[in-house]
């Protein structure tokens, strides 16, 4: 007899429908996966076949073939193991309901038919919905990853075979999962540093304030404890709160690189990201035999910092230009191709030199010329004209150290970046995959950054003398727009040209 029941699987970071088809025919007793599964999925028989013995079920003897469907796609994970017990079952008339169409059943089964959570289940829920599936059955451990799912699909979670068996056949009434509760969402996003802790750098405060008010991606410079890293680690503290949709967004790839767990379910705050400078390209930007989310798509909606920029391998931080760019990360390998989601902002430190001190009033330079441009020239020219905002974070001295007056908090710092996106939400309204100035298109950015004469003559000086770039260009006006939303004003002024020029100095 043949059953049908449908699976979900994941591919990148989103979810595929795939149909379990299980056919028991006469012949010796064997069991045949076919559609291009992998290992883990190949491996199932044994766990089905004991699961169904010791829930007390008569397992066939006889020849059980299992199709996935469509057989051109690569099958990978545990999560095929449910919904091959149940069309075995249900082939052999033990369930005697056919459910293609209904739920889609996703698990993975222990060998005493308990049911254990897997990964990425957000991206099948939103593909069942998309199929127009009526509901999905998931393991009862992924319920908190489930309450996040949008409404308009039923949610059922279960924690053994038997209990599929029983909801199906109508003797086991389960409710579906609930909503995650909104003061769920508030208790996840809140932070445990401050911008109060960071004594003087105001200017680089200012700087930062308008890095995330417009979306900006940041440079920071100075010698060794100057606080570059402590301001990294409160950036994200003085970003807008996310919206539902990017929660969603967030939590589809962390639950897909396998990142969640029962503490940490939801992605209500921003990400922020640092990995070690020995990361590799993989690591980074993603990759594998079958290609899994690296870091950049880990701080997609939030912030990526990486610490002592000159250390990382060159050739990694070049495979940063497209994510910069575009927003996403393409990975092509020989079997297939997929695209993750990358949109963040970057957050980069480094020393002036080697020894840290280049520049520095209190403390001697020990490096040679030679040493202090060999150490530069480690951060590519293109990857630098994609940084908007160069900022120098000078060490602090004694009285600034020592002052006992608490700098703003990130709370009030938050409140006007708020104010700024408002503006920009407004203007962007018509523009779904545009959030913010820095994702400003040339076109946008010719529609929304029109210049007077004073600040047009301004900006072309500057351009003139400084030697920038096309790419430099548009970012310095993107900078202006900010400035000038943060100031309320409806066009960009002299000064908002001024202010943005001053953070495009590049130092060579």
């Amino acid at each position: 007899m043949l059953a049908k029941v449908p699976s979900c699987s994941v591919i990148g970071i989103d979810g595929w429908l795939i149909q379990v088809e299980v056919d028991i025919a006469l012949g010796l007793p064997m069991f045949s996966t076919v559609g291009l599964p992998d290992s883990s999925v190949r491996e199932s028989k044994d766990r089905v076949k004991a699961a169904i013995k010791n829930c007390g079920y008569e397992f066939p003897n006889r020849r059980v073939t299992v199709n996935l469907a469509p057989a051109d796609i690569k099958k990978e994970g545990s999560g095929f193991d449910l919904p091959i017990a149940v069309g075995i079952l249900q082939a052999t008339e033990t369930l005697k309901k056919s459910i293609d169409g209904e739920y889609c059943i996703v698990g993975e089964l222990s060998l005493d038919g308990g049911v254990r959570r897997v990964n990425g289940i957000l991206s099948m829920i939103l593909a069942a919905k998309d199929y127009g599936m009526q509901g999905v059955i998931i393991p009862e451990e992924n319920i908190e990853e489930a309450q996040v799912a949008p409404p308009g699909i039923e949610v059922i979670t279960v924690s053994s075979l038997p209990q599929v068996v029983e909801f199906l056949t109508g003797l086991l009434t389960i409710p579906p999962v609930p909503p995650l509760a909104p003061d769920a969402l508030a208790r996840q996003s809140g932070y445990s540093i401050d911008f109060s802790e960071i004594r003087g750098q105001n200017h680089v405060k200012r700087a930062l304030e308008i890095a995330g008010s417009g979306g900006h991606n940041v440079l920071l410079k100075g010698p060794p404890g100057s606080g570059k890293t402590m301001l990294a680690k409160r950036f994200p503290t003085i970003l807008p709160e996310m919206t539902m949709d990017e929660i969603i967004e967030t939590t589809k790839i962390y639950s897909i690189a396998g990142k969640i767990n029962r503490q940490n379910v939801v992605f209500a705050s921003r990400p922020f990201r640092a990995p070690h400078h020995t990361i590799s390209d993989a690591g980074l930007i993603g990759g594998g035999s079958i290609p899994q989310p690296g870091e950049v798509s880990l701080a997609h909606n939030g912030v990526l910092f990486l610490d002592e920029l000159p250390e990382f391998k060159k050739h990694v931080l070049e495979l940063l230009r497209q994510p910069l760019e575009e927003g996403i990360v393409s990975i092509v390998r020989a079997k297939m191709g997929l695209t993750f989601s990358a949109r963040f902002m970057l957050l980069a430190a480094m020393n002036p030199c080697p020894c840290g001190f280049y520049g520095d009033k209190q403390n001697s330079c020990n490096c040679t010329s030679v040493q202090v441009q060999k150490y530069k020239n480690r951060i590519s020219g293109p990857l630098l004209d994609r940084i908007d905002l160069h900022l120098e974070v000078a060490a602090l001295d004694y009285k600034e150290m020592s002052s006992s007056i608490p700098g703003e908090s990130s709370n009030e710092i938050k409140a006007r970046v708020d104010k700024t996106r408002v503006i920009q939400e407004e203007r962007f309204a018509e523009y779904p995959k545009v959030y913010c100035n820095a994702q400003m298109s040339s076109k946008l950015v010719e529609q929304y950054c029109k210049l007077d004469k004073l600040s047009s003559v301004l900006l072309e000086k500057s351009v003139t003398r400084l030697g920038l770039s096309a790419r430099a260009y548009h970012r310095i006006l993107k900078i202006a727009r900010t400035i000038a939303d943060m100031d309320q004003l409806p066009s960009i002024k002299s000064g908002h040209i001024a202010e943005a020029v001053q953070y495009r100095r590049i130092d060579n």
